[in-house]
């Protein structure tokens, strides 16, 4: 799922060449706050990592790295800070859309351009752009996977994210669209927040376990990190290949444990191509005035099981 240019993933994400904003030499150093909102998250990390190699490609580039530390008020004040630094864009993954909205609001309103990668922020007019995956389609992967492998009917299992997260509103959006269709044969039968947390996804699937008299035939979890939790409850239950487990990122851990057999399958949502679309984005706002051809650009999920690993952005970092 890797681009393998620039060029090409400029052709992907249908960058325009409308010349309508800023414009400084091409060479000229950049000032540009990457925020996200926790660097506790392995999916974060690797944006980041991600990040730091495409401003390098790009040139002459000073990514100011935000770590929200899961607190909206923490990341909004490093927004705050880097427009009283005088940064010349943000790309930033809000916490919350909501709560995010009027610092976002005050760089717009102080002529620093913004990007959103992952998560949007629908409030704030006057951002460029954003670069995401689309999570409806995406939890729309995990439930049309659940139909693939129980034609018949099953149990559900139902981890979601964090509230008020809207990769997590859509992901289960996305679920829902396909398993409400049919109720009576896809049965949801325990569902909750675990809030993108693995010690959570870990302690809610052992109290969901504890209180059910025979578990689910499938686990689906808003992301890899609670169904990495999930996957430690089944095997104290030995309830591994038993349960199926499906988890949403595509982290080279849960990788490894379709691998090994032990996960079901996880959603590939190309957060690489998410963050270099994002800064080129920007980049060709600041120093070429072009604005993005569309406001919206959503990268679709697949899922990935053992039968495509190798569609995974990340199996190279699998040990």
């Amino acid at each position: 799922m890797r681009h393998s240019s620039k060029l090409g993933l400029a052709a992907a994400l249908g960058l325009a060449l409308v010349a309508s904003g800023p414009t400084q030499a091409a060479d000229k150093h950049l000032t540009i706050l990457m925020a996200v909102p926790d660097l506790a998250f392995p999916f974060f990390v690797h944006m980041i990592d991600e990040g730091k190699d495409e401003a390098n490609k790009l040139g002459n580039i000073e990514l100011i790295i935000g770590d929200g530390q899961r607190s909206s008020p923490k990341e909004t004040a490093d927004v705050e800070a880097a427009i009283t630094k005088g940064v010349d864009g943000i790309v930033i993954s809000p916490n919350d859309a909501d709560a995010l909205a009027p610092g976002l609001q005050e760089a717009v309103d102080a002529k620093v351009p913004v990007v959103t990668i992952d998560r949007r922020v629908n409030k704030v007019p006057g951002i460029l752009g954003h670069v995401g995956a689309d999570n409806v389609k995406g939890g729309q992967a995990q439930g049309e996977l659940i139909e693939k492998l129980f034609p018949n009917g099953c149990t559900v299992m139902n981890l979601q994210g964090q509230s008020g997260s809207s990769p997590a509103i859509d992901r289960n959006k996305g679920l829902h669209d396909v398993l409400d269709k049919d109720k009576d044969k896809y049965k949801i039968v325990f569902e909750d927040t675990a809030g993108f947390d693995r010690a959570k996804g870990l302690s809610m699937t052992e109290s969901a376990l504890a209180s059910m008299k025979t578990p689910p035939d499938v686990i689906v979890c808003a992301n890899d990190d609670m169904a990495l939790g999930a996957l430690e409850a089944l095997k104290a239950r030995n309830l591994i290949g038993k349960v199926k487990l499906i988890g949403f990122d595509a982290l080279p851990e849960a990788l490894g444990q379709i691998k090994a057999g032990n996960m079901t399958a996880t959603i590939e949502q190309m957060p690489g191509g998410q963050v270099k679309g994002a800064l080129d984005t920007l980049v060709s706002f600041i120093r070429e005035g072009k604005k993005p051809a569309q406001a919206v650009t959503l990268l679709t999920p697949i899922a990935i099981t053992s039968d495509n690993l190798n569609q995974a952005e990340r199996l190279n970092e699998v040990k």
